[in-house]
């Protein structure tokens, strides 16, 4: 008499294995930086999970997925990492992903599946975005020196304020990216894959044509704005750059002192900048390549300016109504 085969479910470490090398990357074809946002939240959540369980990661099974040990995972994140709500909810999206994956891969572990998906989202009050003046935005990007780097830290601020561009969106443009003749503009490589062309000023234009002419070596598949070493500048170089920047620029602008102003500021003042020139919402949409142009309303929302014009146009209750005398 012949036995049944016996239904021998996945182990942990295959499921990851597969979510990884499979799912994300053949299946979905997510690009490169989606996939280390993903590879970022797993090496987290190993790492606190073995010090929770005492488990090498190698010895876990997925019914060690409990909705205890992610809340106490999504904890550590805001207490220990001090990570804000919105890191903590995007690292459980990643773990929610996961779980969605195996539950058509382990049809056994729906009920495990089941309970840890119903950890929820933490809700969050949105901050007010915070943006820079024309004034403060000309300041911090100053004038280039005779310098290498200066000319570099002028052209990647001024590019960056001239397009809106996300910091891995300017990190990643390649000299073959830009076209200065006959329509300047920049081809960017977006989030999910996503290519925009964002038109240049003159004035960026003739930055351009400064530091290609002081990097004649730049090829075609070059990196434009490079480090020291050649390589595409990081992130962080990006923040560096960018705070010593602001310092310079508070002494002309001493409104400056004491602000938080990161790389997405300057996306944010982009934004801000088209909107109260009048710029229609949608297009401002177009020109930073975001998903839907409700992600641009947060703009109109932050624009006291735009608010106070808004309310000049009703009548103030406290002001009494002149009767209307013909002439």
């Amino acid at each position: 008499m012949n036995r049944p085969n016996q239904y021998k479910p996945p182990s942990f470490g295959a499921l990851v294995q597969s979510f990884f090398a499979d799912h994300l990357t053949q299946q979905r074809g997510l690009s490169a930086r989606t996939v280390a946002a993903y590879r970022d939240a797993f090496l987290l959540f190993l790492e606190f999970a073995q010090n929770r369980l005492h488990k090498a990661p190698t010895a876990m099974q997925f019914s060690d997925l409990t909705p205890a040990l992610i809340m106490a995972f999504l904890d550590h994140l805001e207490a220990d990492r001090h990570n804000s709500v919105r890191s903590r909810n995007a690292r459980l999206a990643s773990l929610r992903t996961f779980l969605k994956f195996v539950a058509h891969k382990d049809v056994a572990s729906l009920h495990i599946v089941e309970q840890a998906l119903g950890v929820p989202m933490k809700r969050f009050e949105r901050p007010m975005l915070g943006f820079l003046t024309r004034e403060e935005m000309l300041a911090v990007i100053g004038t280039p020196g005779v310098g290498w780097v200066s000319q570099r830290d002028v052209l990647l601020l001024a590019l960056m304020y001239n397009t809106g561009a996300r910091v891995s969106e300017v990190i990643g443009v390649k000299v073959a990216d830009v076209v200065l003749a006959p329509a300047a503009c920049v081809h960017l490589h977006g989030k999910g894959r996503k290519q925009r062309s964002v038109p240049l000023w003159r004035s960026t234009v003739k930055l351009l044509r400064a530091w290609l002419r002081l990097n004649p070596d730049l090829g075609p598949a070059s990196t434009l704005l490079p480090n020291r070493e050649g390589q595409a500048m990081t992130r962080s170089n990006v923040t560096q750059r960018l705070a010593l920047a602001v310092q310079a620029a508070t002494r002309a602008q001493p409104s400056l002192a004491g602000r938080r102003i990161s790389p997405h500021t300057l996306r944010h003042s982009t934004a801000m900048h088209l909107l109260q020139s009048g710029v229609d919402i949608s297009v401002i949409a177009l020109w930073l390549g975001h998903e839907s142009p409700t992600t641009t309303h947060q703009y109109i929302e932050a624009d006291l300016a735009m608010k106070e014009k808004a309310l000049s146009r009703l009548q103030d209750p406290g002001v009494v109504a002149r009767r209307f005398r013909a002439d």
